[in-house]
């Protein structure tokens, strides 16, 4: 199983080990729901019908359909992958991201390219258009000549002319995996289609040197432990009795050492008198 099913997501640029910078592509994928299953005694070639995504709306068809592959909701999309007639598989399995990708794989993605609408042939097939000097006017984006003349007597079919451009079946080869994550894979350079477009991504080799991913570590928050009611009160209650016993030594302290003079003093006259008494 070499096949992956997947959503572009968008177009970005990341940075290598090595200091290199990169264009890469997002692919949103998912694990895959293998839905049926194509035998060559049965169906005369071997395939598995893949599932991707989720369907608001289904016909009863579909839901039958999903319901013998135990399915809770039904698919998207429908897709599907050949496969050796050894491949053991079966209704109901689930595929992997990691079962099939990995960083350093070499793959091929198609999808559907975009459209143009009608394009000339400048910007369809790059023509060179005509001559800009010697009296040529209305030239500059021409065709020009599309034939011979009495023999054949007629256009040949494939004829490079103006027309519809986009939504062809394009494929791009040897992209390389950069990331892979259970929900998303990053690839290394550009894609066909539009944002939200699916694409299939299909393993052909690997790199022989890999480059790694660099990653910034991320800043660690610090945390704010919040105490409990309780031991904010008891220590808002401790402050109140340390303050207003402070404040009451504050005021106690100028009484007593006023009482203690007065004392010694009494003392110092008592024994003034004592000695007056004597003589």
């Amino acid at each position: 199983m070499q096949t992956l099913i997947g959503k572009k997501v968008t177009q970005t640029q990341v940075f290598m080990t090595d200091g290199s910078r990169l264009p890469v592509t997002k692919i949103a994928v998912m694990d895959m729901p293998v839905v049926q299953v194509k035998t060559q005694e049965k169906d005369k070639y071997t395939a598995l019908q893949l599932g991707f995504g989720e369907r608001k709306r289904a016909s009863k068809a579909l839901q039958g359909h999903s319901k013998k592959a135990k399915l809770e909701k039904v698919p998207a999309f429908f897709y599907e992958v050949k496969v050796n007639a050894d491949a053991a598989h079966s209704i109901g399995d689930v595929i992997k991201v990691s079962d099939v990708l990995k960083p350093g794989d070499l793959i091929k993605v198609t999808g559907v390219s975009k459209g143009k609408g009608f394009a000339g042939g400048v910007k369809r097939y790059h023509f060179r258009g005509g001559p800009k000097t010697h009296g040529q006017s209305d030239r500059h984006r021409a065709p020009g000549s599309i034939g011979q003349g009495t023999t054949p007597g007629r256009v040949y079919k494939g004829k490079r002319m103006a027309g519809h451009m986009g939504v062809d079946r394009v494929s791009v080869k040897n992209l390389a995996v950069i990331e892979v994550s259970p929900t998303e894979i990053t690839v290394k350079g550009l894609i066909p289609g539009g944002k939200n477009t699916i694409v299939l991504v299909e393993k052909i080799g690997e790199q022989k040197n890999v480059i790694g991913l660099y990653k910034t570590e991320p800043q660690q928050e610090e945390k704010v432990v919040e105490e409990p009611k309780e031991t904010v009160a008891n220590e808002a209650a401790t402050e109140a009795v340390v303050a207003t016993t402070t404040e009451t030594l504050a005021v106690e302290e100028p009484v007593s050492q006023e009482q203690e003079i007065k004392e010694e003093a009494k003392e110092v006259q008592a024994t003034a008198e004592e000695q007056k008494e004597e003589k």
